[in-house]
């Protein structure tokens, strides 16, 4: 009898499966069989069936078979442009990771546990993948279920595109030894900075703009070192001070002076979201936050090691400065009568707040967004779930309250002039928020970051891209805290010294070397002067962590001093460098919303220089769910730098929230910079701006008498540190006359002169 031909087994039954076939004689016919049957022996009709040895078929082949139903299919949505739940099926590292809604995406030998197969099989699951009409065919299916069957081999070095390592990145590496580079205009430079930011302008075909004049110069870093002007007589012995050292003398009074801590402590605040009231709708009092405001200042004017301020805002409970941890404790919280009974909302709530101190400590010290790993690996830099819940472990035993602590009067030991003043002492607390420690809570690994879905327990360390330090689950809560504020600040890590340098940088040119001064990860921006970065962030340490000395050596810089105005060929350089990111020019910008009010009440003579103590009110309450009416007239004691106001968060001023002033909601490491109708308008007519007015005009007549022409010029003196010029004199004195030196006051609280660092 002539054999029948046998047909292959996927053809006539693909309801099946993709079984290995095997082969039976019965009644003379060659038939196909499930390798279930396998090693099966029948008797039927009185002949012997005996099953044969398996006949194996050709193993699913990767590149063959699998990944054109994945780049037809998938990619789409799962590639190289969008990632869906954060799952991408285009390389093999990240497609056998899964995404943000399941783990693993493909158990090889198990299919059944493979979402990735479940989800485009199984048509009564929840996902249906792909969606619409794209589903795969049969024999798709068929395919990629004999592929997880047999080991999902994926071969190295298949996939359309290769992934970056995120762990080699600028930002991780070591700081680079860079030298000073060489240079052209040898006669330009005046210090190691001027060599790197000339370099790159003479790559560039650039040149720097001409020095500022004098009184430009002076406004310029007594601004930013102090937030306030320069007084005429400051700026009149500058002048006739024609010594070698002039400017150095400057330079080191102000940074003498105590309004510099004030000055560069606001900075700080705007990063850690500092407020003295909790948040969300509620929103209550904070009373014993002030310490901690208070902390800062004191930690700049005294100049503080960078590395002993780390240290000290993160265990200074052990270490002699009590309210220095009130950093740990600056976000928004919800409070006990918030919160749910249940016990699901408690653990959520508690989640919620050890994320706001993971947050807090990667965007202010290492310039990382680490809570973007909370439910998932973080998309961008080398930071795993895992390893998030292993940084939430060492502040594990952190609590948003209040603790006793000694008069915090006691720690604001540095007094920089004999005409300090400080809050009397009936106005310190014997309390502080700063954070209450207790046992550390146990931390799992939480699927999705649901507290609901936790898994193993997680003990306290930190990535692995960017340190090895790790601690036993049984170490006590200060030691974790102890232990995490070493590594932090040691001069080895190497985030810490580039991440503040940068913020020094920015203080002083308006934007950082790294535009995103809390981002030095993947996502942010690359330094527009790297071997600069490295060369500042080495000095910081160098300097045994002096912020001071930072500052001191960028002000006295060639390329601080130059104009802001362009030069008369400029249209090459504003082509090149519309952004001003290579300085080849001073980049002018406007005053923030404090310090625009202080100098409104510094020229005016009504500026209160009292320091430290519970803030003042801005609203006609300090805390509550709505209704905050901005106070129009002040006290005396409302009359201090508004650095000293009730910060009331999601809640600002009435006439200077106008310019930018951050709410304290999210962390600010860069204040914008809008320009709005409502800013001249609140300016030119809040009874702030009038009172001030008023005041002014009061001062200027007590100092001069009533000869108009000598009153312009002292306003001018007090206002511009200059007099003015011809056109100017006539245009004041007939404002004067026709409406009133108060009204020449609002002129020049208004003019860009008065609200612009030159």
């Amino acid at each position: 009898m002539k054999r029948r031909k046998s047909v292959p087994y996927g053809l006539f039954a693909p309801d099946l499966g993709p079984h290995t076939p095997a082969t039976c004689v019965f009644s003379g016919c060659l038939m196909r069989l499930p390798i279930r049957l396998t090693r099966l022996t029948c008797v039927a009709g009185g002949l012997l069936c005996i099953l044969a040895s398996p006949v194996a078929a050709d193993p699913v082949d990767f590149v063959r078979d699998v990944q054109p139903i994945l780049a037809t299919h998938c990619y789409s949505c799962h590639g190289a442009e969008r990632q869906r739940s954060g799952l991408r099926l285009d390389v093999k590292s990240e497609a056998f990771k899964g995404g943000e809604l399941f783990e693993a995406s493909i158990v090889a030998g198990n299919p059944n546990e493979s979402p990735l197969v479940q989800f485009v099989a199984d048509e009564d699951a929840d996902l249906i993948m792909p969606p619409g009409n794209r589903r795969l065919t049969g024999p798709e299916i068929a395919t990629l279920r004999r592929w997880v069957e047999e080991g999902a081999e994926w071969p190295d070095g298949v996939d359309p595109v290769t992934l970056a390592d995120p762990r080699d990145h600028w930002s991780f590496r070591p700081l680079a030894s860079a030298a000073p580079p060489p240079i052209i205009a040898a006669d330009w430079p005046r210090q190691p900075v001027d060599r790197f930011i000339l370099h790159r302008l003479e790559q560039a075909g650039l040149r720097p703009a001409r020095e500022a004049d004098r009184v430009e110069w002076l406004r310029r870093v007594t601004f930013d070192l102090t937030g306030v002007p320069p007084t005429p007589e400051e700026a009149t012995s500058f002048l006739r001070d024609h010594s070698a050292s002039a400017f150095e003398r400057v330079v080191d009074r102000l940074l003498l002076s105590p309004r510099y801590g004030e000055r560069w402590a606001q900075h700080w605040l705007d990063v850690v979201r500092y407020a003295d009231t909790h948040g969300f709708e509620v929103n209550t009092e904070r009373p014993h936050a002030w310490p901690y405001r208070d902390y800062v200042i004191d930690a700049f004017n005294c100049d503080r090691s960078y590395d002993a301020f780390i240290r000290e805002q993160i265990a200074g409970d052990a270490i002699g400065a009590e309210a220095a941890t009130g950093f740990l404790v600056t976000a928004s919280v919800l409070l006990p009568g918030q919160i749910g009974k249940d016990e699901p909302s408690k653990r959520l709530a508690r989640q919620d707040s050890l994320d706001e101190i993971v947050v807090n400590l990667g965007q202010t010290f290492l310039g990382l967004s680490v809570g973007c790993a909370r439910c998932h690996d973080h998309k961008f830099d080398p930071i795993s779930q895992q390893e998030y819940y292993a940084m939430q472990a060492f502040v594990a035993g952190v609590e948003y309250k209040d603790r006793l602590a000694i008069d915090p009067r006691e720690e604001i030991a540095c007094s920089n002039s004999e005409d300090q003043l400080v809050a009397d002492s009936s106005d310190q607390a014997s309390k502080i928020f700063a954070g209450e420690f207790r046992e550390p809570d146990e931390i799992r690994f939480l699927t999705r970051g649901d507290p609901e879905q936790p898994k193993a327990v997680v003990g306290p360390s930190v990535p692995a891209a960017l340190g090895s330090l790790q601690l036993s689950e049984d170490a006590t809560e200060q030691e974790r805290r102890r232990a995490l504020a070493e590594w932090i600040a040691s001069a080895d890590n190497p985030l810490t010294a580039r991440v503040m340098a940068n913020r020094v940088w920015q203080g002083h040119f308006g934007q950082g070397l790294v535009e995103t001064a809390n981002d030095f990860g993947r996502s942010g921006s690359p330094p527009s002067h790297p071997e600069l970065l490295d060369w500042l962030a080495s000095e910081l340490i160098r300097s045994g962590w002096s912020i001071k000395r930072l500052h001191r050596m960028i002000v006295l810089s060639a390329t601080y001093r130059q104009s802001s105005h362009r030069y008369p060929d400029a249209g090459l350089a504003a082509q090149a460098d519309a952004d001003v990111r290579l300085l080849w020019r001073f980049p002018a910008r406007r005053l923030e919303a404090e310090a625009i009010r202080d100098s409104m009440l510094a020229v005016s003579g009504q500026l209160d220089w009292e320091m430290y103590g519970r803030g003042f009110n801005l609203f006609d309450k300090r805390g509550g769910l709505t209704g905050f009416n901005p106070i129009e007239s002040f006290e005396p004691r409302g009359l201090r730098r508004m650095v000293y106001a009730h910060k009331v968060r999601r809640e600002r001023d009435g006439v200077f929230g106008a310019f930018d002033c951050p709410d304290a909601g999210q962390s600010t490491p860069r204040r914008r910079e809008s320009t709005t109708p409502i800013q001249a308008l609140s300016l030119f007519n809040s009874r702030f701006t009038l009172e001030r007015a008023d005041a002014f005009a009061g001062r200027v007549n007590r100092e001069v008498g009533e000869n108009v022409g000598q009153q312009v010029h002292r306003a001018y003196q007090l206002a511009l540190t200059r007099d003015p010029d011809a056109e100017e004199l006539r245009s004041a004195e007939a404002v004067v006359g026709r409406h009133g030196l108060a009204t020449l006051g609002r002129v020049l609280f208004n003019s860009n002169e008065f609200l612009f660092i030159p």
